[in-house]
């Protein structure tokens, strides 16, 4: 028998706008993490990455809402809970690296203070003890002379600085899950490999799993045993990295390596999909990636295909390429 997985989120469904007349974010995604895996969620912007990462934390605000699903963490439901028990759950056991420090960052808080809050809401430690672990959290990221930076403020941090302050923030309760929202984005190459075996190294000492979201393929391949490639909301194809970039069987996937620059590579023009993910709402029928896709048949217009297993461990939607039944 399987051991449950520290993460299961199945058919989840998020909806915005009106509740007669919704605009569908999420469409029925699902996808499990093991703890201590590193799982990576893949596509465009508007492919719907970071609203499922935000409904697992609960965190869609209005006019968007959780519309359908479950997620659960080590087997319980946390959409069945009530909402006053979610601050509980967030920073202790799961907790978030978002996109873009500056964002994030209290402006008017020292580094310490900011770093130093979540564990003053779920530990209980004197002042002494909380100081303590901060300027240990502080080391663990690599900020130097950490004792020494307690009281500096975010804009007297560099984005890479800052970025590893974020994570600092995120370990402080030891959490079972770490979901780092295109974590690397804004940074250079240099600080951006820096950040990625920085996060490695404190998945191998904290045994914490990742849930790590990017648009970039190369960056997943580096963290991640798994992938799952959204487009307009929906899982279009999960697997092993090694199967997703040697054996891709959707389109889009393909499409997405294809454009990936090689060193080995003696193209003058990189390839491209062409066209962009469609607005929620805009899909009424047949599969999203109609418009844009270069083996379409008539059935695709018609019927969205079903996710099926091409081989083990690796589901793929496609009529043409997936040999989808249906």
């Amino acid at each position: 028998m399987m051991p449950e997985p520290l993460l299961a989120v199945r058919d989840l469904v998020v909806d915005f706008g009106k509740p007669g007349a919704p605009l569908r974010a999420v469409d029925g995604v699902g996808f499990e993490v093991e703890a201590g895996g590193a799982v990576g969620l893949v596509g465009e912007s508007g492919s719907g990455k970071s609203v499922t990462a935000l409904s697992i934390l609960r965190l869609i605000g209005a006019p968007g809402r959780i519309a359908g699903g479950e997620i659960r963490l080590q087997g319980e439901d946390l959409l069945a809970l009530p909402a006053a028990q979610m601050p509980e759950i967030r920073g202790r056991d799961i907790a978030m690296i978002f996109q873009e420090p500056m964002s994030s960052l209290n402006p008017l808080m020292t580094i310490g203070d900011q770093v130093g809050e979540a564990l003053l809401l779920h530990q209980d430690l004197d002042r002494a003890a909380r100081r303590a672990r901060v300027v240990e959290l502080l080391g663990l990221v690599g900020i130097p002379d950490p004792a020494s930076r307690l009281g500096a403020y975010p804009h007297q941090f560099s984005g890479g600085m800052r970025q590893r302050v974020m994570i600092a923030m995120a370990l402080a309760c030891h959490p079972k899950l770490l979901i780092a929202d295109e974590p690397t984005t804004a940074l250079d190459v240099t600080i951006q490999a820096q950040v990625l075996e920085l996060m490695k190294r404190i998945r191998d000492t904290t045994g914490a799993a990742i849930l790590l979201i990017s648009h970039d393929l190369g960056v997943i391949a580096e963290m991640c045993e798994r992938v799952v490639v959204l487009y307009a909301g929906r899982v279009v194809e999960d697997g092993e990295v090694r199967a997703i970039f040697h054996r891709a069987a959707h389109p889009y996937t393909r499409g997405l390596l294809q454009s990936i620059p090689r060193l080995d590579d003696d193209r003058h023009r990189l390839s491209q999909i062409p066209g962009s993910v469609p607005l929620p709402g805009r899909v009424k029928a047949g599969c999203p990636f109609l418009g844009r896709c270069g083996l379409r048949i008539a059935r695709c217009a018609e019927q969205m295909p079903p996710l099926v297993e091409i081989a083990d461990r690796h589901r793929a939607a496609c009529w043409v390429t997936a040999g989808a039944r249906g």
